[in-house]
């Protein structure tokens, strides 16, 4: 497995292409924040249990070695019931960052032109090789599913 390049006292460079004149760029809200805020390109109404993809009107390099993970707002999550969905962009890819989201609530949504619609952190994900095995180690959890752990 090749080392990776990044190191924490080195800024990472994202770069960002606007596919449209009127595309912002990702911001982070805060110094530290874990997520950049990603905004929408159009006013899009989505309705109760509808699924949709909301243009944002970039496209990224994400770096090698990374992975772009967009996950939900926590006051659209929260208040307006919204939940992202499909969030990997992989390193390779170099399209539109669309934003697929669906209303679990029962009232409309308007999602505004210029206003965030998800979040976005790059993640370091190592390559992992692939092994076919016979048998698997024990651990202290072994085959225990969902609620093995109690409540």
């Amino acid at each position: 497995m090749a080392a990776s390049k990044y190191t924490p006292d080195v800024p990472m460079k994202l770069k960002i292409k606007k596919l449209h004149p009127d595309a912002l760029l990702p911001a982070y809200a805060h110094p530290g924040d874990a997520g950049m805020d990603v905004y929408a390109l159009e006013t899009v109404i989505i309705k109760p249990q509808e699924r949709t993809s909301v243009s944002t009107g970039i496209a990224m390099e994400i770096p090698h070695g990374c992975v772009g993970l967009v996950w939900d707002k926590s006051g659209l999550s929260r208040n307006h019931g919204l939940k992202m969905l499909g969030g990997v962009i992989d390193a390779g890819y170099r399209g539109e960052v669309l934003i697929s989201v669906i209303n679990l609530s029962a009232e409309p949504y308007t999602v505004e032109k210029g206003h965030k619609i998800g979040q976005m952190i790059i993640h370091e994900i190592p390559q992992i090789e692939i092994e076919e095995a016979t048998e698997l180690s024990g651990s202290a959890r072994g085959q225990g599913r969902f609620g093995s752990t109690g409540k």
